[in-house]
């Protein structure tokens, strides 16, 4: 009797993987699907059509006033008018920073993208060192050079800071000044001791309940009724307390859950072990809490970094106030949709920056099982 030999697997069918398996399996698996699908493709089309034509095929790049914009027979615009960006471009980054003095900002920034690009490149040497650079040194560093009155630098007001800047400094003192004290209300709520829990509760359910716009508002206008007369405190000083105070909110009850999910064995094993309550917390419990946040940890610094934009009630000139002020120009018509295009995309950008960087940072911190 010869001996059996299987015979080999055979192949998928070509229809079942790659591009054209993907195709039939999410978008064309059945009749209703296929409808959905092909009429998401018309319109798709249709503004991916009407965008090509209106702001790459006849937009204008070039040039800095309105009569480099080209105008049809009935005196409307034929494609985007992008050199409006391009001429104000300076205004909506800086805001209404001196023109002479524009390089502090620009050495800022510059010094931030490198420590931030150094904190998240793999393999950077002395890493624990950078970021204690970045947290407490860069901030000193950051304030002198964006206000001056030190090292030989003119004094620049804050209501002279605006545009992306501006948006920029709000967003990033607001998400780190916010994420430390939500981890300490967080704690405290959880606190066994009924004063710190009940100030804790009470703290977070007020700010909480209460709209960011209103807080600002209280903030710029309230606060310095509660402090004593002759004392000025800086509009920004107060925007930025107001913005801290409200996040920081939100902020502790994202630090909340990521406390419930760890298993009481971790705190058990943590007394066990000896160790006090701020050794179980900074070295058993955060540690693994703070892996579980960062979804929602990255999710409310995407809110607040878009909220910035609420601080031109109480006067200061964010991208987006600078926007709305500068499509009003009668020297420059009719772009109001390059404007918030502009704007959308600033944002855009900055947001899927974080929330990519987040879903990278879950992924390296992945330690379950499938």
């Amino acid at each position: 009797m010869s001996e059996f030999k299987p015979l080999p697997d055979l192949p998928p069918p070509p229809n079942t993987v790659g591009a054209i398996g993907w195709l039939r399996t999410n978008l064309f698996s059945n009749w209703l699907n296929t409808i959905l699908t092909l009429i998401a493709i018309y319109y798709i089309g249709q503004a991916i059509f009407w965008f090509v034509d209106w702001g790459i095929i006849n937009a204008s790049f070039s040039g800095s006033t309105k009569d480099d914009c080209p105008l049809n027979a009935e005196g409307e615009k034929l494609g985007a008018c992008w050199v409006f960006i391009n001429a104000r471009f300076d205004q909506f980054i800086y805001g209404f920073y001196p023109d002479s003095e524009i390089w502090r900002i620009n050495l800022m920034l510059g010094i931030f993208t490198l420590c931030i690009a150094g904190l998240v490149i793999e393999g950077t040497p002395k890493k624990n060192w950078l970021a204690v650079f970045t947290l407490f040194i860069f901030p000193i560093i950051a304030f002198y050079l964006l206000h001056g009155g030190r090292f030989g630098l003119d004094t620049v007001d804050t209501h002279k800071w605006g545009g992306f800047t501006l948006t920029l400094v709000l967003a990033v003192v607001g998400i780190v000044a916010s994420l430390p004290i939500g981890i300490l209300l967080a704690l405290g709520r959880r606190s066994e001791m009924p004063i710190i829990r009940s100030i804790s509760i009470v703290y977070i359910e007020f700010w909480r309940g209460v709209p960011l716009i209103t807080v600002l508002f209280m903030a710029s206008v309230m606060l310095p009724l509660f402090m004593t007369a002759g004392t000025e405190t800086d509009k920004l000083a107060r925007a930025l307390i107001g913005i801290i105070m409200f996040q920081s909110a939100y902020m502790a009850e994202v630090v909340r859950g990521g406390l419930q999910a760890i298993p009481k064995g971790q705190y058990e094993a943590a007394q066990a072990l000896g160790l006090s309550y701020w050794k179980m917390m900074g070295l058993i419990v955060l540690p693994q809490a703070l892996k579980l946040m960062i979804p929602g940890i990255v999710n409310t610094f995407i809110a607040l970094f878009k909220d910035t934009s609420l601080v031109l009630i109480i006067g200061l000139f964010d991208l987006l106030a600078i926007m709305q002020s500068a499509i009003t120009d009668p020297n420059w018509p009719r772009v109001s949709v390059e404007g918030y295009l502009f704007v959308a995309f600033m944002f855009w950008a900055f947001c899927f920056g974080m929330s990519r960087y987040s879903q990278a940072l879950e992924r390296k911190l992945n330690t379950s099982y499938r």
